[in-house]
Order: C-alpha cells, then sequence, then structure tokens
C-alpha cells in the first residue's frame, strides 16, 4: 500500500508499478484514484464535463476562495479571460524579456563575487517572484514580503491536502495580499494587469485570481529554474562536454527545459472530481470521487518516453510532457515561465562557466503536491 510519504520522498518506483498494474487505481491514502498512464490523463484533463474541478475539496480553492483554478465551463472563462492577454506567446517576449533578463543580471552581479549560493531561494525564488509582481502591476508590496505571503498560502495547502487542517499563516497572508491588490486597483495605474482585470472582476475575484497567479507563477518558475540547474549540474559531473554543447547549441537549452518538466514537473499531481459515473479505463469511477492526476507519473509513462527515467537533454519528444497540464487549465503563465527559466539558466552558464553542486550540501527534489529542492547549494571559482 502506497503511503503519501512515499509519495513525497520518491515516488517514481511506486507510480510505475502502478501504471504497469493498475493505471487508475484507488489509493486510500489519497481518498481517491490515481491515473498514472499518459493517455488516461490526457482524457481526464481534456474533459471538463466529466473530470471537474469545481468542488468544495478543492484545497487552493479553501485557502483563496474561487478563481480559474477552481472553476468551470463559462464561470472558469469569466475568471481566466481578463488576465490572459499579456501571457499570450506573440506577446511575452516583448513585454517581458528585458526586464526578466535585468532582473536576472542584478541578482547574478549580488552574488557572484561570493563563490557560493543557495541558489533556489537567492536566485530563482526572487527572479519568479519580481517577474510576477511586475507582470500583475501590484504597488507597494516589495518582493521578500510577496515570497513571505506565497510560502504562508502553499503551506497551507501542503497541509490541507495532506489531510490536516490548516495554519493561520495562509489566511493571514491572503488577507494581506487582498489589501495589496485593493491599493493597487485604488491607485489607478493604467498599466497595471490588476486594474484592467477589475473592469471585469470585483475585489474579492480578483484577489482570488491574483493569489493564482502568484501560486503558479512563482512556485512554477521558481521550481522550473532549480530543478533544471540541479538536472544539468548533476549531468556535468558526468558528461563534461554538455556544457560546451549547451553554449555552442542554443536550441539545446531549450529542449533541456523540456526534458526536465519532464522528469520532475513542478506541480507532480492536479486533482479533479467525477462529475458523473464513467469508466476510465478498467476503473468504474462514482460521481463524486476524486480523481488525481499524476502528471509525474504521466511524463515518464514508457509507452511515450523511452528509458524514461533517465535525464536525456536532446530527447526528440520531451515537449510532449504534461507538465502545465492540459485543457482548458493549461497553465496561463507557461511562456513566461520558460522565457525566465532559459534566461536564468543561460546566464548561470554564461557568467559561472565552472558553477557546480556543493557537495557538502547535497539537493534532492521532493515534495507531494510541488516537486523542487529544498535548497540548491552551489560554488563557483
Amino acid at each position: 500500500m502506497i503511503s503519501l510519504a512515499q509519495l513525497a520522498e520518491d515516488p517514481h518506483p511506486h507510480l510505475a508499478a502502478l501504471r504497469r498494474t493498475e493505471p487508475v487505481a484507488w489509493l486510500p491514502a489519497l481518498g481517491g484514484w490515481m491515473v498514472t498512464s499518459r493517455t488516461q490523463a490526457l482524457a481526464v484533463l481534456r474533459d471538463a464535463e466529466t473530470s471537474t474541478v469545481d468542488d468544495p475539496r478543492f484545497t487552493t480553492a479553501q485557502v483563496t476562495g474561487p478563481s480559474m483554478l477552481s472553476l468551470d465551463g463559462p464561470e472558469h472563462s469569466r475568471h481566466r479571460e481578463p488576465f490572459t492577454e499579456p501571457f499570450r506567446p506573440a506577446v511575452v517576449h516583448g513585454s517581458f524579456a528585458r526586464s526578466v533578463q535585468d532582473e536576472v543580471d542584478r541578482l547574478l552581479d549580488g552574488l557572484a563575487g561570493r563563490g557560493s549560493a543557495e541558489l533556489r531561494r537567492e536566485f530563482a525564488g526572487p527572479l519568479a517572484a519580481t517577474v510576477m509582481v511586475q507582470a500583475l502591476g501590484l504597488e507597494g508590496a516589495p518582493v521578500t514580503q510577496v515570497l513571505s505571503w506565497y510560502d504562508a498560502i502553499v503551506q497551507a495547502v501542503h497541509e490541507l491536502t495532506e489531510g490536516r487542517p490548516a495554519g493561520p499563516d495562509g489566511a493571514v497572508a491572503y488577507a494581506a495580499l487582498r489589501s495589496a491588490v485593493a491599493g493597487t486597483v485604488d491607485a489607478a495605474s493604467s498599466a497595471s494587469l490588476l486594474h484592467t482585470a477589475a473592469k471585469a472582476l470585483d475585489l474579492t475575484d480578483l484577489a482570488a485570481n491574483a493569489a493564482i497567479m502568484l501560486f503558479g507563477g512563482i512556485e512554477t518558475t521558481e521550481a522550473m529554474i532549480a530543478n533544471l540547474l540541479l538536472h544539468l549540474l548533476t549531468r556535468f559531473q558526468r558528461d563534461s562536454a554538455l556544457s560546451a554543447q549547451l553554449q555552442a547549441e542554443p536550441d539545446l537549452l531549450d529542449n533541456a527545459i523540456e526534458e526536465s518538466l519532464r522528469l520532475e514537473p513542478a506541480a507532480a499531481v492536479v486533482d479533479r472530481y467525477a462529475a458523473r459515473d464513467v469508466q476510465l479505463g478498467e476503473a468504474r469511477i462514482h460521481k463524486g470521487d476524486l480523481v488525481t492526476v499524476s502528471l509525474a507519473a504521466a511524463n515518464r509513462d514508457p509507452d511515450v518516453f523511452p528509458d524514461p527515467d533517465t535525464f536525456n537533454p536532446r530527447r526528440a519528444n520531451a515537449r510532449q510532457q504534461l507538465a502545465f497540464a492540459h485543457g482548458p487549465h493549461y497553465c496561463l503563465g507557461a511562456h513566461l515561465a520558460r522565457l525566465e527559466t532559459r534566461l536564468a539558466v543561460r546566464a548561470c552558464l554564461d557568467r559561472i562557466p565552472d558553477l557546480r553542486l556543493d557537495p557538502a550540501r547535497p539537493s534532492a527534489i521532493r515534495g507531494l503536491v510541488f516537486r523542487k529542492p529544498a535548497t540548491l547549494w552551489a560554488l563557483w571559482d
């Protein structure tokens, strides 16, 4: 019987065993079904009429209230549409590339002379938070404060997901964020996405969606950068030529980003609830049942990805990964997250060519829902 601790520590052997024997399996520890095959994962993610997020058990909504993340159908569209324009592929590079690069350079300028750093919270996290604060146009909120709100909200979601009551810190953080959103709207800056979105949403809806945008934009990007750096620096230890290849072949880094997302998606699982009785593979799922889609398992399905447990930056079909989910809830900020990761990791490789993991402080990717290293200590000369 698989425990939540096993899924948080090293889920991949357990998920692989499920996928071989029972790709849609009832897990008592979850109190629901776990989907581990890529085919069945796509079936669930694409069908919002059969598999819904609109359920009072949805943990993030318990912390922030209803948002684009926890609604389906017309209500989902009403909440999501006011935020979409800046994150369209054609807009992202022109709108964000310069400011992202400037922030990457500023952060690395502060680290370069030290010879060591914890790259998750001294680099990846502050970058992701700064970019999201700028993207939303959130005024009067220092990045350190936003990161503390985000940490508290994530912790509350963790506690609820693990079946424990959420502590008070998440609610306090969300109230502070809501106040900052209200202040931004009152400031009436025409350049603020929050001010623009306020034309379509009231403050309750606006604050909930701002929290989701920060939550997703920081969590996803921080994990993408940290996980990719960990995968690359680990690989450099046994394949010293890869670093030079990444310098010589710019497109190789983009593929490495997709491969890192495949191997360890920032969000390992997404939850849905059966809107009616449905047959999924050999499983008979009843209305109201929790259906947890393991993106981590779908991304290592050997029917799609040969040698799935190996980090292969040249994998031809790495972009078929489902780290950003699929269907109507595909991650709104996926293109921005990719841009941030590309510029951040490229700058690290260009500016710190001898960057390496600190053997005295090893890193490992962990997490039940959100997977990344708790710390990522690195050295350079």
